[in-house]
């Protein structure tokens, strides 16, 4: 029986994907759980429908995610944190920290749990880089410098 999965299914296939399957299978589990529906022709057509829609929008997704990639490639965020004589900082800057001052400094949101800090933790004051995640593949790479107020 072909079926049109509904949502991903480990060691059968992916959201969208037409597959065949046991009758079964399909009648007793799948269908009843909504993971799947039967692969009609109507549904066939409505598949291609959703398909074309979610490559136009996907599309557009990466084409902001590479201006917001080449927008931030390079900058340089200060980021002010208390610190000792020595340079030592009371505490540690972590990606909300960078986030916040992304957004104030230049206007740019920022998903902070895309924000992976080069080095493990930035206890001293100096300038480092981090890697933004904004979608598959596409990366932006930022300056922050650390600085005692």
């Amino acid at each position: 029986m072909e079926i049109i999965l509904k949502q991903d299914i480990k060691g059968l296939g992916y959201e969208n994907d037409i597959v065949t399957v046991k009758n079964g299978y399909a009648r007793n589990y799948l269908i009843p759980k909504g993971y799947a529906i039967t692969a009609t022709e109507t549904n066939k057509k409505i598949l291609n429908e959703v398909l074309k829609q979610k490559t136009v929008k996907e599309a557009k997704n990466i084409e902001q995610a590479q201006a917001l990639a080449k927008a931030l490639d390079g900058i340089t965020v200060k980021i002010g944190a208390k610190a000792s004589e020595s340079g030592k900082i009371y505490g540690s800057v972590n990606n909300i920290q960078i986030a916040q001052a992304i957004m104030e400094q230049y206007r740019y949101e920022v998903d902070r749990k895309k924000i992976n800090i080069d080095q493990q933790s930035v206890k001293e004051i100096g300038t480092y880089s981090a890697v933004i995640d904004l979608y598959k593949d596409v990366k932006a790479t930022i300056n922050f410098e650390v600085f005692a107020e």
